[in-house]
């Protein structure tokens, strides 16, 4: 016979007050033990006997009821599950209070770690049977039933995942992540759920910039109030609450990417919110103001620096790696596994959202340090033909510009691997003390790593811009030696964040960790010291006291020299004179004959040759110049003046010579290329043809008579006839006869009519 599920299961049983049999369901709340389930309290933080014993007997309380539920059978654990509200308040107040992987490590007494390690065992446990369903072929509960019991009695809720995550993901990711997986199969209202816990989720991070005097964008806009505060910053507001800011900021993101590293199908239902977008540019906004205001700020405890700056570096490598979880999730695993057909929807929405965020240059310098986006973009264009490359190129172009004026070094970042899981239930569920103080210490590792996009390139610093860094580290860190400091600084380039803290988390290299940390600044001596690299125009002069050891002190004159020189005294100064007396005595010395002494006779004898030279003696130079007697013979005949001919022969010479003259001009004339010839020529060749014509006829035309006589003197009959004609007829020639011509030129067709 097949067993039934626990939800169908009726038990028969004797009623203690009638002792009669009754049949009652297996899940009912008489069969709930009566126990009582305390709440829990975290270790206590200092070392104080009473409060060490306190919790050691509030944490075995908890942990031997918890060993006790466990070893219920299966009917009664639900029962005692279901209907005990004591043990569920117990439940919570573990998940709430118990400590964080990222908090501060305590130096807590080892009995009470010993303790707290087994009871993080059995909340664990406890939770695991919690979410199964089905214990064995003989005992399970109908899977529609288990969804609508855990749902219903709120064993399991949006807030209670997460903080398991958070406590029980490091070392049992897959049994954590099969857990989740049966809740949200089982019970798909917990996607509802877990979207309508999303708006809760991005108002806690515009409730950190209101709380940092920032604004992000797709904030819900409210009115402010009057009496509110306006400039309250990160970096003016209180340590405690500063503390508090950071602290939760680093609740928050490694909660936000436990629950994605282990469910990553809720991915989804984050980037129906603008996931990606909102957390990009809340990092933007929130993260270098914070930075800010921690390195900024002067602490009395040097420790406090320390643990804010790694919860601060933790939460951004934390955002980073949610944002690369949730883009892996809804664009690049569906891509791989999904046909040709398929990926096209795939590689929109990552174009989208890589388009979205690429204002946020300082987001975009870290997460292309861990996860660089040229991978993603090549497997895109591996995975498409038709990939859009405009945008990939611009996508690409914006990060290239986001790393402007910034070292760019790449991190050799491993994905986190899921640990194999233990053949050892046991083994594989608890979490010792050392593995999480391992974990802290990995994740606080490679926050330096992230922390590369802010910091300054390598360069070879010196004079006032080291004295300054080095002020930077000394006024956080007071009891170090200015030695000590540049020995850190020439180590790490310059850096004084990196130098900061690496020195608070003691990750020195060995070398640096051997030197005395009180050691001074040794002051290098100048090689070529002032007095003997000394260049100017005094040097080695009788005067310069650093060249020589005695100076005549009389040549010295103190104040200003007044020598009163007058006329007599300048005119009676030959000096000059003779200075240049021997100079332009030079010029009066002519020697008209040299003497020769004996012995150079014969060598001046030697030099003189007293033979003629008759080379040039035949060659008539000169003889037919151009400049001789005949010149003028040569160029121009030789012409009779006009007073010596006689009269015959002057008027028939100039005859000739006109008629030569005219032969000349009419060759002259004849070689001339007349294809434009010269309109006052032509008028006077016509005038000169009428005359002979009207000479030819016998016609004699007389204009004297219209000339007259001189003005004053009289006119004669003649004149005064032919002055009278000619204002008569003068409408017939010349330029009177206007519209006659006008008409002619008009029939001719010289004027458009």
């Amino acid at each position: 016979m097949p067993a039934l599920p626990l939800d169908e299961l009726q038990l028969t049983e004797r009623d203690p007050k009638t002792g009669k049999l009754r049949t009652l369901p297996a899940l009912h709340p008489e069969i709930k033990a009566d126990r009582s389930f305390v709440l829990y309290r975290p270790p206590p933080v200092v070392r104080d006997p009473a409060l060490v014993e306190e919790f050691l007997e509030r944490a075995k309380f908890i942990a031997d009821d918890l060993n006790w539920l466990l070893t219920l059978p299966h009917d009664k654990f639900w029962c005692q599950v279901i209907f005990d509200e004591t043990l569920q308040k117990c439940l919570d107040s573990y998940l709430c209070y118990a400590p964080r992987k990222f908090d501060a490590l305590l130096d807590c007494h080892p009995e009470v770690n010993d303790m707290q390690k087994c009871l993080h065992r059995s909340v664990f446990l406890t939770f695991l049977r919690m979410s199964t369903h089905k214990e064995s072929k003989d005992h399970f509960i109908t899977p529609s039933v288990f969804g609508e019991i855990i749902y219903n009695n709120f064993l399991f809720d949006i807030p209670k995942i997460l903080d398991l995550c958070v406590l029980f993901g490091k070392g049992n990711g897959l049994l954590l992540q099969k857990m989740i997986e049966n809740i949200f199969t089982q019970q798909p209202s917990y996607f509802s759920d877990l979207d309508e816990t999303l708006p809760t989720v991005l108002q806690v991070f515009n409730n950190i910039l209101h709380k940092c005097g920032l604004q992000c964008e797709g904030a819900s806009a409210e009115p402010q109030k009057l009496e509110e505060k306006v400039n309250v910053t990160a970096g003016n507001m209180p340590l405690q609450e500063l503390k508090d800011i950071v602290l939760y900021l680093c609740d928050t993101c490694t909660t936000l990417w436990a629950f994605l590293d282990v469910f990553p199908l809720a991915c989804q239902t984050f980037q129906k919110h603008e996931f990606c977008y909102r957390l990009a540019s809340f990092y933007e906004l929130a993260i270098p103001e914070l930075e800010s205001a921690i390195k900024k700020r002067h602490y009395e405890d040097n420790s406090v620096f320390a643990d804010l700056w790694r919860r601060i570096s933790h939460s951004r490598k934390k955002m980073i790696e949610a944002f690369h979880i949730l883009i892996n999730q809804v664009c690049l695993q569906p891509i791989l596994e999904s046909s040709c057909e398929n990926i096209q929807p795939f590689i929109e929405e990552f174009l989208q959202i890589f388009t979205s965020v690429l204002q946020e240059r300082r987001f975009l310098r870290d997460y292309d340090e861990l996860f660089p986006v040229e991978d993603d973009v090549s497997l895109l264009q591996q995975a498409s033909s038709t990939l859009d490359e405009t945008r990939t190129a611009y996508i690409l172009q914006a990060v290239e510009s986001a790393w402007e004026g910034v070292d760019r070094k790449k991190a050799q970042v491993v994905n986190n691997p899921t640990p194999p899981a233990a053949s050892n239930g046991a083994s594989a569920i608890v979490e010792s003390a050392a593995e999480d103080t391992e974990e802290l210490g990995a994740a606080y590792a490679s926050e330096d790593e992230c922390a590369g996009a802010a910091a300054a390139p390598i360069v070879k610093v010196s004079g006032v811009e080291l004295d300054s860094l080095i002020s930077q580290v000394k006024d956080l860190l007071p009891d170090l030696g200015e030695g000590f400091i540049l020995a850190c600084l020439e180590e790490y380039s310059y850096n004084a964040e990196q130098v900061i803290n690496n020195i608070l988390e003691d990750k020195l290299v060995p070398y640096l960790d051997k030197l005395d940390r009180t050691m001074q600044r040794q002051l290098k001596p100048d090689p070529t010291p002032l007095v003997t690299s000394r260049y100017n125009v005094f040097q080695n002069d009788e005067f310069d006291v650093f060249s020589r050891d005695s100076v005549d002190v009389s040549r010295i004159q103190k104040g200003k020299r007044r020598e009163k020189d007058t006329t007599r005294s300048l005119l009676n100064d030959k000096r000059l004179v003779a200075e240049q007396k021997e100079r332009y005595s030079q010029y009066s010395v002519i020697v008209e004959e040299i003497p020769v002494q004996q012995g150079e006779a014969q060598l001046y004898r030697e030099d003189y040759e007293d033979e003629y030279d008759d080379t040039y003696d035949g060659n008539q130079v000169g003889a037919n110049d151009a400049d001789s007697d005949d010149e003028l013979i040569s160029r121009r005949p030789f012409t009779i003046p006009q007073v010596l001919r006689p009269k015959g022969q002057e008027e028939g010479q100039e005859e000739e010579e006109e008629d030569e003259e005219e032969e000349e001009e009419a060759e002259k004339e004849r070689t001339k290329d007349h294809f434009v010839q010269d309109p006052a020529v032509l008028r006077e060749r016509a005038e000169a043809r009428r005359l002979a014509y009207l000479a030819r006829k016998g016609h004699k035309h007389d204009s004297s008579a219209v000339v007259g006589n001189v003005k004053g003197h009289g006119q004669n009959r003649e004149t005064v006839q032919e002055r009278r004609k000619k204002e008569a007829n003068k409408s017939t020639r010349a330029n009177h006869n206007r519209r006659v011509m006008a008409d002619r030129k008009r029939n001719k067709g010289m004027i458009p009519s």
